[in-house]
């Protein structure tokens, strides 16, 4: 049986052109090749895994090759055929992590004055360099500024923070790049064709998504499923085996979102813990998969996505599903879920909690694209002229009701009103679907009013239905209004069953008013209420219609319903505390003090 040689040690490149994703380093050393540019200390430095040793290496072998073509050694003069079979005496590997002694270094400098014996360059490539110790560092600074004619250091590190200054300004410093998952999947592939294996672009680029921009974890990880699969790589096997969730569970997780289907939601979230995923582990698998689908909703954005062919059309086509506004919510809850996830107690909880949140913001997408909204309709008794304007709409499948907007007039006597009125009497609420115009009644009360006493306005659930099934288009009339006169009997009984729920559900979508709310009692068909604020009694007039149809979604009422709203100023200001009032205090808690005052004609002062 052969010795099974790993694919990152098999087919680790050997020349420049055969690096993956590091154009800019090899053009780079290839021009300083050509034009006879060496520095005396080179420093390559980026993540694990993307090629900063393998580039020490080539960069090693092609100037010291023999006969170099095309700035790539030749792999078959004496100093290349030494290289490959690890005897050249003219390039050095150091391990930093366990050398990284004084003596170490002191070792390595008597090395320096030894000339190349084959070749022009006796290159030194220190792996790891950043754990020499400090001692070791000072040892080695004049070395690697004044070294010999034919020596080349070329230093190798993932933490460059951690070299000193005077190291780093000694030498040509090249950032290495995180492999993007494009290129990944492109040597995958040629590696896949070179075994015969056989493979779906999916599992490509999870193995590539894994190993997070490093080539030779692609590469162990590439292994690893073969192991697995055989030489077929499918999905599922590779995402079992990588021990990741694999794009299906985020795309029915998203559907089942957008659905607002909770119950689903939590059962699907039960079985991925137990398949052994970790609750954070799929909270920033899931931010990550909105991120994607916010990429696609727009051409400029897609090419940020790591993703191509079949994968990128099935995101592209599920991003038309959600608007850019639930996108921006769900990303910033789930991002919030996530960074509170690490100190919760009781991860699990959070994690529902954050499923169930994202399944009401979809329902609530769901509600506002395919129901028309229903509005109450507020009935008022004016005392003035008023004059009704609706927008005309076209016809179309799904109506919904047309914006009023309210103009008062001079206020004029009664009578006169009614004659402007005329020829026609004005309809009832109850005929309002064969009317011509829809004729909301509305009562203004003048603002003294809102301040001293309160406000009476209702209205009945019968008609809120007829104005949203029969919407009409209205022309500029006047109308006379009238109070209506349906009042279900059991109207206190039921809202006084409902006020938590009533107070809850409006809570979540005007909690201020909710709050000013809390003390509401109900009297026959009227809810009552004190709020100690005429900004907060403005603020409920303004959204009267929510707070009403809100009521109607937790309760059935089969009449009018009216609000009785006063408010009752409260004085917040703080009087200064003065000598006076300092002295009686103490006063009271020591009577002895006024005694002790008279006996030493003391002052307050």
């Amino acid at each position: 049986m052969e010795n099974f040689i790993v694919s990152a040690r098999k087919y680790r490149p050997a020349t420049f052109q055969s690096v993956v994703g590091q154009t800019h380093i090899t053009s780079t050393l290839k021009n300083a090749i050509a034009r006879g540019q060496l520095a005396h200390a080179y420093l390559f430095c980026g993540p694990r895994g993307v090629g900063k040793t393998t580039c020490a290496r080539i960069f090693a072998k092609a100037i010291n090759c023999l006969n170099p073509q095309n700035l790539e050694a030749c792999g078959e003069c004496e100093s290349c055929r030494a290289f490959n079979e690890g005897r050249s005496m003219n390039i050095h590997e150091l391990d930093a992590a366990s050398n990284n002694s004084v003596n170490d270094i002191r070792n390595l400098t008597d090395q320096v004055r030894v000339p190349p014996q084959i070749g022009k360059y006796s290159v030194y490539i220190i792996d790891e360099v950043h754990m020499l110790s400090q001692q070791a560092f000072n040892a080695f600074l004049k070395t690697l500024e004044e070294p010999p004619s034919y020596a080349i250091f070329i230093l190798a590190t993932t933490e460059k923070y951690k070299i000193l200054p005077t190291i780093l300004s000694r030498c040509q410093i090249f950032d290495f790049n995180r492999i993007r998952v494009e290129d990944s999947v492109g040597y995958l592939k040629y590696i896949a064709s070179q075994e015969g294996v056989s493979y779906d672009d999916e599992s490509l680029h999870l193995i590539s998504q894994k190993a997070d921009g490093g080539m030779r974890d692609a590469l162990s990880m590439f292994d690893k499923a073969v192991s697995f699969c055989g030489n077929n790589l499918n999905f599922r096997d590779v995402a079992a085996t990588l021990n990741v969730l694999d794009y299906d569970t985020y795309f029915n997780m998203t559907e089942l979102i957008a659905r607002g289907d909770y119950k689903q939601c939590l059962t699907g979230f039960d079985a991925i813990l137990k398949k052994g995923f970790s609750g954070q582990t799929f909270i920033a698998g899931l931010n990550n998969h909105f991120r994607d689908l916010l990429m696609c909703k727009d051409p400029q954005t897609i090419p940020l996505l790591e993703i191509t062919g079949s994968l990128l059309e099935r995101y592209k086509s599920q991003s038309t599903l959600l608007d850019v506004s639930f996108l921006f919510g769900a990303i910033s809850l789930l991002s919030t879920t996530d960074a509170s996830l690490k100190t919760a107690t009781n991860q699990r909880l959070h994690v529902e909690l954050a499923l169930m949140k994202l399944c009401g913001m979809g329902q609530k997408k769901n509600d506002f694209e395919s129901d028309p909204v229903e509005l109450p309709e507020l009935h008022k008794e004016l005392d003035s002229q008023t004059v009704v304007t609706a927008t005309p709409v076209a016809p179309a499948a799904k109506t919904v009701v047309p914006p009023v907007v309210e103009q008062k007039t001079v206020e004029q006597p009664v009578a006169e009103s009614k004659m402007s009125a005329q020829p026609a009497p004005a309809p009832k609420p109850q005929n309002v679907s064969a009317s011509p115009a829809v004729s909301p009644h509305v009562k203004d009360t003048p603002m003294e009013n809102k301040k001293s006493g309160g406000s009476i306005f209702g209205v009945s659930l019968k008609e809120i239905k007829n104005i949203t099934a029969h919407p009409v288009v209205a022309e500029t009339q006047s109308v006379e209004h009238e109070q209506p006169t349906e009042i279900d009997p059991d109207t206190e009984r039921k809202i006084s069953e409902v006020k938590d729920q009533f107070l809850e559900n409006l809570h979540a979508v005007r909690p201020r008013i909710a709050n000013a709310l809390q003390n509401m009692s109900v009297n026959g068909n009227k809810i009552c209420a004190t709020v100690c604020s005429s900004l907060i009694y403005e603020d409920i007039m303004l959204n009267r219609l929510e707070i009403l149809n809100v009521l109607f979604k937790s309760v059935k009422i089969n009449g009018a319903v009216e609000f009785d709203i006063k408010v009752e100023e409260i004085d917040t200001r703080v009087n200064p505390i003065t000598l006076e009032d300092k002295y009686a205090y103490l006063m009271k808690k020591n009577p002895a003090l006024g005694e002790l005052q008279k006996r030493l004609n003391l002052e307050l002062e």
